[in-house]
């Protein structure tokens, strides 16, 4: 009976941890389990409002496409993979932001039905429960995104590009978003021919992804964004290479 109690307990935690998540800043089980055996973290939490515009919208650009429109699983995205490989083993593989940071949170890496049957979930009740931008903020300061203990776009920005996440520009992170499945083996900071490819068409799909991300923008930011859109543009670089950038 204890140990029921205690496998109900463990399964319930996630849930009554998430709605503290929307003003309580996070750490993965993965940093956690890095401290435990002595290894080395490196986090800075970072506003979403204070990354450079273009990481966000790349990185959804990236990893999850209909983010902004589906409710922490992308049903559609599942069902077209099911008919594409024709076994469902293969389309478990599929996995939104939401899901993503589900599992950094409170699950483990690795696959298997069980994680999934977990995830799945915990994903729903995370996009219930908090912003959509409040997630993303989250996954971008808990994902691992260096080989040796880099959390976060912080971390990474600083280990990649010796600058602020704030300062990135749009190839620097669509560069980031490409080394995001596997940051020990891809490289932002030496990125070979693979991560370079995949650089360029995150960046433009990148571009492309800011005009329909107006979900992952905070309430403040996006009232703030709204009233510089009312005052109208601002006056135009007119030197050679000069010009405004795009608004996220």
């Amino acid at each position: 009976m204890g140990i029921l109690v205690i496998i109900l307990l463990a399964l319930l935690l996630p849930y009554l941890l998430v709605p503290l998540y929307r003003v309580v800043n996070p750490v993965s089980t993965l940093m956690v389990w890095r401290w435990a055996h002595g290894m080395r973290v490196e986090r800075t939490f970072v506003p979403i409002g204070r990354m450079a515009p273009a990481l966000p919208s790349t990185v959804i650009a990236a990893e999850d496409g209909r983010y902004c429109r589906h409710r922490g699983i992308d049903w559609d995205e599942i069902r077209e993979r099911i008919e594409d490989v024709d076994d469902i083993g293969e389309a478990r593989g599929v996995s939104t932001i939401t899901q993503q940071t589900a599992k950094n949170l409170f699950l483990w890496p690795g696959r298997s039905f069980v994680r999934k049957a977990l995830e799945l979930p915990l994903a729903l009740w995370m996009d219930l429960i908090l912003p959509k931008w409040r997630v993303l903020e989250i996954y971008l300061n808990i994902a691992e995104w260096g080989p040796s203990g880099q959390f976060g776009a912080e971390a990474a920005s600083r280990y990649a590009f010796s600058k602020s996440a704030r300062s990135l520009s749009p190839r620097e992170a669509a560069l980031l978003a490409a080394v995001l499945p596997n940051p020990r083996r891809r490289s932002a900071r030496q990125p070979g021919p693979a991560v370079r490819r995949l650089a360029t068409i995150y960046e433009a799909r990148g571009i492309a992804q800011a005009a329909l991300a107006g979900c992952i923008r905070p309430a403040a930011l996006r009232a703030s964004l709204d009233q510089a859109l009312a005052r109208g543009p601002a006056p135009q670089n007119n030197r050679p290479g000069g010009g405004a950038s795009a608004p996220l």
